[in-house]
Parts: structure tokens; C-alpha cells; sequence
């Protein structure tokens, strides 16, 4: 008898798409590697992607200025760039400027200009204003401006390169297998409720850091509102974006370790809190009382990365995947284990993390000053 099933699987494709790939890939010693790796990893994983998005993180790659902030900069025309280019030179000095390299890609179509820009920032800020927050009010006032410019990466050493196809058509397309990095993130799109353009594509930037989702932020409207108290603005048009800005909120501004940040986005449901001990009990309601609006409603999983650190989490009843394996120095996250072994097919250990529980790579100790700067120098992390 025909199964009821096949009504809607003609094919007996028995495969389950969670939609989007995720992968990251770190070297907790600091030792920079080429992206083929990562891009092969990214590639096995192409039916959960549509070809509507596709982009990459990498940290390590601009030794020879990273001291300098990378701004990563799409435009739609010439006149756009000499306004934007305007601003930048106002407001920084501009060290080095020059077109993100390319190749011609045939499935690579209706490309925005990509530039790069090696900033420095001036002395003279107000006393009251730090260096980073300055590099965020310039990034949002670029975003948000008329003209059609989107500065899409702002870290020192570190640069995010995405656009609209399949995550291995846009490594052809920004020539990654010449780059090298001691940490790499990819992704691959499936769009469902946001618009596919280039720059709505992950990874998405502020700062050094990165974000890398599967799944879908049903919080996204307050998760929205509660930050743009604090000067950010969403302009990307997908829901990804704020989870970026979150995170830079919490840590960076709020001095929240990553561990709490983690409670915050992923909280702890109310009936495991009330079974918690008090001191621990008591920390979580307060979390849950100040950062309500920061909570991720939805199913995800996430690769959150910035210099000396990567991060992987899911919704706290794991409604998307992720899978973690180890090989010596390095560390992958991946929503299949088959992109992991296909690169690493010997792993030491590998196993899937726990909802709503980090799973935090960091460098062992500091590198090399001309590999990386910034970031911690703290011991590998394993699942928290």
C-alpha cells in the first residue's frame, strides 16, 4: 500500500532539512591554516541551503595591520562610494584602501562594489567615549544614511566576506582558499520569513564579532526595540542582526561574562530555576528580570566567534542541531557531524551539546604578536 508520506516525497528522500548550515572551525593554538578546509566542510552541507546567501568569518588574516579597524564596505555605485569615502576620511584616517579581491564566478551575479578600508581612529574623543562605542556610532550612521552603502565588518584583523549564492560560490567568487586565519566561520542561507539580498547574508558584524544562525528569532521585535535603546540599529532586514548586537551589549558594554550572556539569550526555563539552589536561583531571576527583552524566543543554533573565542549555542530544547568534535588544537561546531568528519575524519572525541549550555573554544595561550591580536588568553573550553 502507497504510505501516506510519499504524498509529499515523491523522491523517498528521507533526509530532515533543519534549513541553513552552520560550521566553524578553530585552532585553540593560534596557528592560522588556509580556508579550503572550511569550505569543503561548508559545501557538504549545500542542500540545506537554497543559494540565496552564503558567507564567511575568518580572524588571523590582516597581520600586517591589525592594529587597524578592517572595515568590510558594499556599495551600489560609484557615487555612493565617493560619499561614504567622504565620511570615512572625516572621521578617521584612512591608513589603506583598496577593492576586496575578486574572480569572475558565473554564479555569482548582480554584485554590489566591495571595498576594504584600514582605519585608524583619532585621539581627540570625548572623555566619556570609548574607542569601541565610537566605531559603532559610525558604523550605524553609515548604515543608516541615504546613501547606498552598508559596512557589513569593523573588527581589527578580522573580516567577514558574504553575499547572495551558495557559501562555496562565494569562496570562488572573494577568492578565500588564498586567505589564512586561526578561525573560521561559515554559513550557508535557507531565507524563509527575511529578504535574500547581499547584505542580509551571515555572517553578521559588529565589531569583532560574529554571528552565524539555523533557525528563526520569533523575539526579534522586542529583542529589537530593547536595544535600539542603546544606539544600535537594525538595518540588515533579517532577524540574525540582533543577536550580534546582543551579544556586544551584554559583553562588552555590560561587562557580562560569556557563561551569563549565555542565560540571558538562552534562559533557563522558569520551573528549572525554581529547582535551582537559592544563590543560583536567585542570579537567574534577576537575569530574567533585567533582560527579558533579550531573551531568543524560536528554535536556533548559533556560532558566535570574536578574536581568541568561539561560541556554540542552541535554544534551550535544541530545536536546531549542533554537533562539536576535537582533534588535538582543533575545534569544530557543525549542524552535521558529516561536515566535521569529512575534513577530520579521526576525531579525538565528538558529542552534542546540551540546549541552551555553550559549548566555548578559546586560545590557549597567546600567539604570535604578527598572527592575532586582542582576545583572551585563557585555556580551551569545552561544553559549560
Amino acid at each position: 500500500m502507497r504510505k501516506l508520506r510519499q504524498l509529499n516525497n515523491s523522491y523517498g528522500d528521507d533526509k530532515v532539512i533543519d534549513a541553513c548550515s552552520i560550521f566553524g572551525a578553530m585552532n585553540t593554538a593560534g596557528k592560522r591554516f588556509s580556508g579550503e578546509s572550511v569550505i569543503k566542510a561548508i559545501a557538504n552541507m549545500h542542500d540545506r541551503g537554497n543559494g540565496l546567501g552564503g558567507g564567511f568569518a575568518v580572524y588571523g588574516l590582516y597581520p600586517e595591520h591589525a592594529d587597524l579597524y578592517a572595515f568590510h564596505i558594499m556599495f551600489l555605485d560609484n557615487e555612493d562610494k565617493q560619499e561614504t569615502e567622504g565620511f570615512l576620511r572625516k572621521h578617521f584616517t584612512v591608513i589603506r584602501e583598496e577593492e576586496v579581491p575578486t574572480r569572475s564566478t558565473p554564479a555569482i551575479k548582480n554584485t554590489p562594489l566591495v571595498w576594504r578600508y584600514f582605519l585608524d581612529v583619532p585621539q581627540n574623543l570625548p572623555e566619556n567615549l570609548s574607542i569601541d562605542d565610537y566605531i559603532v556610532a559610525k558604523v550605524m550612521e553609515i548604515n543608516t544614511g541615504s546613501n547606498n552603502s552598508f559596512v557589513f565588518s569593523s573588527g581589527k584583523n578580522m573580516a567577514v566576506f558574504k553575499g547572495v549564492g551558495y557559501p562555496e560560490e562565494l569562496a570562488e567568487y572573494f577568492r578565500l582558499e588564498e586567505y589564512q586565519g586561526y578561525l573560521w566561520t561559515a554559513h550557508g542561507r535557507f531565507p524563509t520569513n527575511t529578504v535574500a539580498w547581499w547584505g542580509g547574508a551571515h555572517p553578521f558584524s559588529i565589531l569583532d564579532w560574529t554571528v552565524i544562525h539555523n533557525g528563526e528569532i520569533s523575539s526579534y521585535g522586542i529583542n529589537r526595540r530593547f536595544l535600539e535603546q542603546y544606539g544600535y540599529q537594525c538595518t540588515m532586514q533579517t532577524d540574525t542582526e540582533v543577536i550580534a548586537y546582543a551579544v556586544d551589549l551584554l559583553m562588552r558594554q555590560h561587562n557580562l561574562p560569556l557563561e551569563i550572556t549565555a542565560k540571558v539569550v538562552a534562559a533557563p526555563f522558569w520551573d528549572e530555576i525554581e529547582r535551582m539552589p537559592p544563590k543560583e536561583q536567585k542570579l537567574m531571576r534577576a537575569l530574567r528580570q533585567v533582560y527579558s527583552s533579550l531573551l531568543l524566543n524560536g528554535p536556533f543554533a548559533v556560532i558566535i566567534a570574536r578574536q581568541g573565542e568561539m561560541i556554540g549555542l542552541t535554544d534551550r530544547i535544541r530545536l536546531r542541531p549542533l554537533t562539536v568534535g576535537e582533534k588535538g588544537d582543533m575545534l569544530y561546531l557543525s549542524s552535521e557531524e558529516s561536515a566535521i568528519r569529512l575534513i577530520c575524519p579521526d576525531l579525538d572525541k565528538s558529542w552534542i551539546p546540551m540546549g541552551g549550555e555553550p559549548v566555548i573554544g578559546r586560545l590557549k595561550k597567546g600567539p604570535n604578536p604578527q598572527d592575532i591580536t586582542g582576545g583572551e588568553r585563557l585555556s580551551a573550553g569545552k561544553s559549560v
